[in-house]
């Protein structure tokens, strides 16, 4: 594949869903030589000199260790492990530091599951971004937080619709807190992605894409991505766009499939 790529996004590709027969670093050596800069999930898991070794551009990686937006020790653990993860994003050179409203364990399941939530568990969540965006603006490090479903991949995840990410990013109001808007999960949880796209807009700091079903490349399902590649540039959107889905088939060809939807050719 080219290493000279067309688009008006920043095409980021993830390392923990491709290229999965070789090893770490060289997943990201390859989406590196490929063209397309690269995210990562769980840092404590990475050697972190030998990915910074590599070249590669980092787009987003995972914002804190453990921790929540609603019980007290949950918000200190993650405002603490938010504020170590600020120093790994700096030796990656990484922009933006990934969130979720509660920890998820290896099956990206909720270590602390709610099925209601309350009024106050609202304020609560409110409060915990307003501390998180002062600790991004004191560092100069954007916050990203994801909205994820909870039909197929994540139930018992409090605020994980993308109009509830939406509604508390907005009210705490700050360029160092943004959304990720993924849309695989609003998909799944949602729908309506384009008129989602023009509400958010003014909020999204990335946007995560895969197909639906089976949370594959672009192409592979039900979502007319060259739309949405569409929408997302009237909006004036230029940012990054990462692919955070398991390959169909080869890898490559995957990768491939992304570029098809958010090159320069539905412009």
């Amino acid at each position: 594949m080219s290493t000279a790529l067309s688009s008006p996004f920043q095409l980021a590709v993830c390392a923990e869903m491709v290229f999965l027969d070789l090893p770490f670093v060289e997943r990201v050596k390859r989406i590196h030589q490929a063209g397309f800069a690269v995210e990562i999930w769980d840092w404590t898991q990475k050697d972190i000199d030998a990915l910074a070794a590599t070249g590669a551009r980092f787009t987003s990686m995972t914002g804190y260790i453990s921790g929540d937006l609603l019980d007290d020790d949950g918000i200190a653990r993650l405002l603490e492990t938010a504020e170590v993860s600020i120093e790994i994003a700096r030796r990656l050179n990484c922009p933006s530091l990934n969130l979720h409203g509660t920890g998820l364990d290896g099956q990206g399941l909720p270590l602390k599951p709610k099925n209601h939530v309350t009024g106050a568990m609202w304020i609560k969540a409110y409060k915990t971004l307003s501390e998180i965006a002062k600790l991004g603006e004191r560092h100069q490090q954007v916050f990203l937080l994801e909205n994820l479903n909870t039909q197929v991949d994540h139930p018992g995840t409090p605020f994980a619709s993308a109009q509830d990410t939406l509604t508390l990013i907005s009210a705490v109001d700050s360029p160092w807190l943004k959304m990720n808007l993924d849309l695989y999960h609003a998909q799944i949880g949602e729908g309506n992605l384009i008129e989602l796209i023009r509400q958010s807009a003014p909020y999204i700091g990335e946007v995560q894409v895969a197909d639906v079903p089976g949370r594959e490349e672009p192409g592979s399902g039900e979502i007319n991505y060259p739309a949405i590649a569409r929408a997302l540039y009237k909006t004036g959107y230029r940012g990054v766009v990462g692919m955070e889905a398991w390959a169909s088939g080869d890898s490559n060809s995957a990768i491939a499939r992304f570029l098809d939807s958010f090159g320069g050719d539905f412009i």
